[in-house]
């Protein structure tokens, strides 16, 4: 069932998915974009947890499924061509966004011609078991 919210939404306009930028609620910064389908943001709604969209999986990704790293969602913003959001979150668990352990998903920085790590990791993701992460689906 399609509730108002996502009527609102042009999830026509990228195929069905649509991007969404991450955003620790208490600091303001930004810890990941990923992607939601209709379905993805309905179970958002209706829960306060974030779900997106695995483009690589090509299911639904349930933030924390694996690893307990939950994000309660906030506040949901939508952008003026309708197509993107902005989740405002407070992250769960170990306090990491990234699948690398990280705080945020943007822990590298461009210097002098090279990428440099700029955080320092939190905690090491392999703790979550050998399939964590990103895998790419088997055919």
């Amino acid at each position: 069932m399609e509730s108002n919210l996502s009527g609102a939404i042009d999830f026509d306009k990228g195929g069905g998915v649509i991007p969404v930028v991450t955003q620790d609620f208490a600091s303001g910064r930004l810890l990941m974009v990923a992607y939601m389908n209709r379905e993805a943001f309905e179970e958002t709604v209706a829960t306060g947890r974030a779900c997106y969209y695995s483009r690589s999986r090509r299911r639904l990704w349930r933030k924390g499924e694996e690893s307990g790293n939950f994000q309660v969602v906030h506040e949901i913003r939508l952008d003026c061509d309708a197509d993107t959001l902005l989740l405002r979150v407070e992250q769960r668990g170990d306090g990491v966004a990234c699948a690398e352990g990280y705080e945020s998903c943007f822990f590298r920085v461009a210097r002098d011609g090279r990428w440099e790590i700029s955080d320092e990791r939190r905690v090491d993701p392999a703790r979550y078991g050998p399939n964590y992460g990103h895998q790419k689906p088997t055919a």
